[in-house]
Order: C-alpha cells, then sequence, then structure tokens
C-alpha cells in the first residue's frame, strides 16, 4: 500500500516555511539510509539488529506510535473515578485566513479562550461551582485535509468545591449548557483578538491586506460578534478508561494517516475520508500530488509550539495539589479510589529469543539495507561461532 512517504518523494514542493521544509524532508527521509542507522544487541542471546533511523516529526505518521504510548501512560495517573466529557471548539470559516497569516499568535489565543471558558463556567454557582479541569488538544484539519482549526477538550465530571473541603459531581449526560458555552467563548476569542490587534501584533498580507486599512479590522471583528459559534459537546465516556483510549487516539494525531491512502499513480492520490455533513458517509477523494502536498502542510505548526495543555486543576501549577485532593476527596466520599495504573514501557523483542533488545551504538548513513543486513549475519555467525565450547 502507498504511504504519505511515497507522495513525497515524488516532487520537490517549492515556497515552503522553515517548519514545513523541515517536516517535508523528516517525512520523506524518515528510515531511509538518509538518517543513518543504529544498531541493537539482545541482552540475552547476544544477537546484533541494524535499523534505519526514524525522523521522530511529531507531523510524521509512522512516528507516532511510541509518543502516543508514552505521553498516555503518563497521562494515567491523573485519570479520577469520574464519568469525562469531550468538548470540540469551533471557529467560523471567515477566520482561517487569518490564522494561516498568524498561526504562532492565535492558535495559543484559540486553546486558551476554550480552556478558560470552561473553567469559568464551571466555577460559576449556577452551573457547578467548582473547580474542574481540561485537557485540551488542537487540530487543524478537516476529513479532507481542508484547514479547519479546532480544539478537543477531555473534561471530568466534576471539580473541587471552591471552599475546597468537597468533590462536587455533576450530572452524568450533562456538563454545561452549549450555548452559554459557545457564546462565552465567542466572547473570550474576540476580546483577546481585538488585544491583539490594538498592540500591532496581527500580520495581513495577500488576500488578507484590505483588512488593514482604516476601520475594515474592527468592522470585520465586530462582525464575528453576530455569527453564532459552534461548540458540540460529545456523548459522555463510560469510564476514565475510555478516556485514555481516545486521548490514544487523538493527542498524537496527524492530518491524514498511510491507513487512508487508497492508491497513488505518481500523479494523483486517492483516500478515504468521512463527510460529516452527509451523515458521516465514507467518500474517496481524489487530488493532484501537489494539491495533496499543500494540503498536508496546511497543518504543519510552528517550531516549538504545545499543542496539547492543560488547565484548571490538571494545570502543572494545581495538578500536584489539588488533582490529589480530588482523589482523596472522592475515596472518602464514594469509597472508589482511582485506580492505580500498571506502568509499562516499550521493549524491543529479540527474534530470536524473544530477550530484549538494547541501543548499542550509531552508524552513520548506510548505503543500503542489503549492505546492513549482510553486516548483521555475518556479525551474529561470528559470535555463535565463538560462543560454541
Amino acid at each position: 500500500m502507498p504511504e504519505i512517504q511515497d507522495i513525497f518523494s515524488s516532487l520537490k514542493p517549492s515556497s515552503l516555511s522553515l517548519e514545513q521544509n523541515k517536516a517535508f524532508y523528516s517525512i520523506r527521509n524518515c528510515r531511509t539510509d538518509q538518517l543513518g542507522s543504529h544498531v541493537d544487541r539482545c541482552d540475552s542471546c547476544k544477537n546484533i539488529t541494524i535499523s534505519y533511523n526514524s525522523c521522530r516529526n511529531r507531523h510524521c505518521p509512522k512516528c507516532q506510535g511510541s509518543k502516543q504510548k508514552e505521553w498516555v501512560q503518563a497521562q494515567l495517573s491523573k485519570l479520577l473515578p469520574v464519568g469525562y466529557f469531550h468538548l470540540v471548539f469551533t471557529l467560523p470559516h471567515e477566520l482561517n485566513t487569518l490564522f494561516l497569516q498568524n498561526q504562532k499568535l492565535l492558535y495559543p489565543l484559540l486553546i486558551k479562550s476554550a480552556g478558560d471558558t470552561i473553567t469559568e463556567l464551571a466555577k460559576d454557582p449556577k452551573y457547578l461551582g467548582a473547580q474542574t479541569g481540561v485537557t485540551a488538544v488542537l487540530h487543524t484539519w478537516g476529513q479532507n485535509l481542508s484547514f479547519h482549526p479546532h480544539v478537543h477538550c477531555i473534561v471530568p465530571g466534576g471539580g473541587l468545591s471552591l471552599d475546597g473541603l468537597k468533590f462536587k459531581t455533576s450530572s452524568k449526560k450533562f456538563f454545561l449548557p452549549v450555548k452559554v458555552l459557545s457564546r462565552k467563548f465567542r466572547g473570550k476569542f474576540l476580546f483577546y483578538l481585538k488585544k491583539a490587534w490594538n498592540e500591532g501584533k496581527i500580520k495581513l498580507f495577500n488576500e488578507a491586506k484590505d483588512l488593514a486599512h482604516g476601520f475594515n479590522f474592527l468592522d470585520f471583528h465586530d462582525r464575528l460578534y453576530t455569527k453564532e459559534w459552534v461548540v458540540h459537546a460529545k456523548k459522555p465516556f463510560k469510564s476514565p478508561w475510555h478516556v485514555i483510549n481516545y486521548l490514544g487516539r487523538y493527542t498524537h494525531k496527524v492530518a491524514i494517516s498511510n491507513s487512508r491512502i487508497i492508491s497513488f499513480d505518481g500523479t494523483k492520490v486517492n483516500f478515504k475520508w468521512k463527510d460529516y455533513k452527509d451523515k458521516n458517509r465514507l467518500k474517496v477523494m481524489t487530488l493532484d500530488t501537489s494539491e495533496f502536498v499543500r494540503r498536508f502542510m496546511l497543518h504543519v505548526l510552528p517550531l516549538g509550539f504545545t499543542r496539547i495543555r492543560h488547565y484548571g486543576i490538571l494545570s502543572s501549577r494545581n495538578i500536584s495539589v489539588k488533582l490529589a485532593l480530588c482523589s482523596k476527596l472522592l475515596s472518602k466520599s464514594t469509597g472508589i479510589k482511582a485506580a492505580v495504573p500498571e506502568m509499562t514501557k516499550y521493549v524491543k523483542v529479540c527474534p530470536g529469543c524473544g530477550g530484549t533488545m538494547v541501543f548499542a551504538g550509531l552508524i552513520d548513513k548506510a548505503t543500503n539495507l542489503d549492505a546492513l543486513t549482510n553486516m548483521c549475519t555475518s556479525i551474529n555467525t561470528a559470535y555463535r561461532a565463538s560462543s560454541v565450547p
């Protein structure tokens, strides 16, 4: 089956930003002789294997598996024995061009607006009257690779009371009213947007340059207040463990996985996509290679940008005290303790004896895999011969 790497290897695109150029060539060269190789040795039978290096770029579909497992393992200890809710914050499409031209500025404002919306409304006694937590994950794509920035938020069904003496549990089927969430979110984001404009931080060029003239930007800003912004409240998770399964699929997801590529003939790419506007029907889209790559590159994030963020009792300054207190209060009131997960570590298994393969060194830019395989065979044969009594 064709992969994204095969598509990238078929052309050399122009006009890439620094971030896009790095992602493009990392994916293109991943696990090839261009990145060199490494040696692993079995700690039991001393068998040696040599493999090409991975690029470890966060946009590479081949390199997210191990990172995803490591991240999920780290989140297991943060789960509370309560139901969890899934909220999705989306933007009007009129903001797409502005976001593309100001990603480093606006992506953080988008995530912050969603996180603050939830935590501030949860503190309101009219709704929950408690300090809750939020794990927010930025996605920038639609199923057809279009540019569609939105934020997925996972929220525990309750929070620490404002006096810090008890854990207040929300309804099992309802967390916060969607209309209130959407309007609060709209107000917060547009407040931050106007503030950034007044401080001269927003860049406008090409098709957006007209907004820089006179009061055009402020008029554009005011028109966004007249639109209804959409917040989806999805069905609550059945258990905290379902949360982890979900997070594992979403946190380290890239714009499109290799499994969705159906065919590639050198000039056109066919891939599967789900049309949410047509009853979630599965369809096939065909794009020219250059257009496919252009769309993929839209979703390369700024260097150093953090797309997973935590708010409220899950934020770095609160988690060690307030989350631990929530677990203690829940255990005291319900008798249910948060599960203590068994932490597992990824281990590469020896193909010969089933032992553990341990990293033994790097090989700089190997010429080809056949030569490496022959080298391994020779070393292993020589070792076994020398080990015979």
